[in-house]
């Protein structure tokens, strides 16, 4: 049943006019091109505002399926290149994996998309920051694929610092969103008025920030005395290695107090040999390794190349564990990994999160992949962490990009919540960063039994929590709601034109 004539009135004075698929195109090679020259050079990084303008400007193509393809071919522009390890991992599945992610981008795109049909212009550009935001944190930290890799705030990782600090990796996304938006209301004659309303919040929320910044310079929170640690890249090594190489380290550095050795650098518990070097050396030792749950049955549960890919019916029955060696050669502290790896032998969830209470801070471990979600680093920090420890396990044969994308999380990580990070790969990149997201020291990739050390900084009372832990889930609860509305809209407005609908007068027969 074709709209009434008021209907399609109101919906047209409100949209913009359609796009051909010539400009789409151009639209979308160019938030392809935006985005992965924002996200190499620092220096142009608001590049991915245009990025945003252009999947926003694709709401305006004629039909839904147009909007989705277009969406998804920008999503697969995004992610395939810099995600081309994938290939090598999982083979042909990779491409199901890419286009999963880039899905969220056809969603994104899709739903202005009905925004704009339904409630014009001022809407789909008003919701689309709300929209973009809740998108972003749903793929990223709500649901069982969650990836968040390459979202836009992590552009930002080499700009300035008070930004994450305040906003949030996924606030900054929400902003960008929110001047791209304010952008194409300024090119629009109807909308500019409330353009002109948007460009004043952002001049607001920009001073605001600046304003938080100048305080937080003028009081700055006081640092612990540094403690001396030191890092050894091995991956997959046997206990004789692991036993030279802090040997060599005590040689060239003997003032080192502890050292970090990476994720999976044992296929069990900490060897008697490793313990009783800690006694002899009177050093403390973090190191990664497998812990066997009660109910695994034998050890050969938890045998295995550590970060396989998990075959069918295969039993996960371990915990991937992070062990501290105190100087007297016993465990004193185990972490195990919250957020085990999808699809790998990456064992089970750690059943709850504890800081180390070492004998110079309170200090937070995050295994690997940990350290990409906020969700799992905001416990240790509203804990009272006051830094941050990261064993790693990164394949030399995942490639240099893997390397750095993973890397480049534990840096946006430092920056947003004020602390001090230790990072230590099997096969780089290992950082030790100061709470302003400096690299006091560093070990390449590939660089199998590099070291690093440093004099490690622990900020006194701990880190913050960006403002975007609370802002981030409010928008995905709004645009789920917003979600279920345009779906149920069109059964609404089949009803209510249905009961508009003229009855016909019965027929009277008539008799001669």
């Amino acid at each position: 049943m074709s709209p009434m004539p008021s209907e399609q009135k109101g919906q047209g004075s409100a949209s913009a006019s359609p796009l051909a698929w010539i400009p789409a195109g151009v639209l979308a090679v160019g938030a392809v091109l935006c985005f992965h020259a924002a996200f190499r050079e620092p220096r142009v990084a608001w590049l991915v505002v245009g990025c945003l303008a252009c999947l926003i400007e694709l709401r305006r193509l004629p039909t839904p399926r147009a909007a989705f393809y277009a969406g998804l071919g920008v999503g697969l522009g995004i992610y395939m290149p810099p995600m081309a390890f994938l290939g090598s991992v999982f083979g042909a599945a990779a491409l199901v994996l890419w286009t999963i992610l880039a899905a969220f981008h056809a969603g994104f795109v899709v739903l202005l998309h009905r925004i704009e049909r339904i409630g014009g212009s001022c809407w789909a550009l008003g919701l689309a920051p709300v929209v973009w935001c809740g998108l972003e944190y749903f793929r990223s930290e709500v649901w069982w694929l969650r990836f968040s890799w390459l979202s836009v705030g992590s552009i930002f990782v080499e700009g300035p610092q008070l930004w994450l600090r305040f906003l949030g990796v996924h606030g900054l996304g929400f902003v960008a969103a929110s001047f791209a938006a304010t952008g194409l209301m300024l090119f629009q004659p109807r909308l500019r008025r409330w353009g002109a309303v948007a460009g004043v919040g952002c001049l607001f929320l920009t001073a605001g920030i600046l304003t938080a910044d100048s305080s937080r310079r003028t009081s700055p929170k006081e640092n612990h005395e540094g403690v001396r640690v030191a890092g050894i890249q091995l991956e997959a090594p046997r206990v004789p290695e692991v036993l030279v190489a802090p040997d060599a380290l005590g040689q060239t550095d003997p003032e080192v107090e502890f050292v970090q050795l990476s994720e999976y650098t044992f296929d069990g518990d900490i060897p008697s040999a490793v313990r009783s070097w800690c006694h002899r050396h009177r050093k403390w030792l973090v190191a990664g390794g497998r812990e066997a749950l009660p109910d695994s049955g034998t050890a050969s549960a938890t045998r295995g190349p550590a970060l396989g890919l998990r075959t069918s019916g295969e039993s996960d029955r371990f915990l991937n564990t992070a062990f501290v060696v105190d100087p007297h050669g016993d465990v004193c502290f185990r972490q195990a990994k919250s957020r085990p790896i999808q699809f790998f032998r990456d064992g089970e969830p750690a059943p709850d999160q504890q800081l180390w209470i070492s004998p110079w801070s309170s200090l937070g471990v995050a295994i690997c992949y940990d350290a990409s979600y906020r969700r799992v680093m905001n416990v240790l920090v509203r804990k009272g962490a006051e830094a941050l420890l990261v064993p790693t396990m990164d394949l030399e044969t995942w490639g240099r990009t893997e390397h750095e994308l993973n890397a480049r999380m534990v840096r946006i990580r430092a920056l947003e919540y004020g602390l001090p990070v230790f990072r230590v790969a099997s096969s780089g990149i290992s950082l030790i960063l100061d709470p302003e997201g400096n690299t006091l020291a560093s070990a390449p990739f590939p660089g199998p039994g590099a070291t690093l050390a440093a004099s490690f900084p622990l900020r006194a009372g701990g880190g913050s929590v960006p403002w975007d832990a609370l802002g981030a889930p409010a928008c995905v609860g709004l645009t789920g709601c917003l979600a279920c509305g345009l779906l149920i809209q069109p059964w609404i407005q089949r009803r209510r034109r249905f009961h508009l609908q003229p009855v016909p007068e019965p027929l009277i027969p008539t008799h001669s």
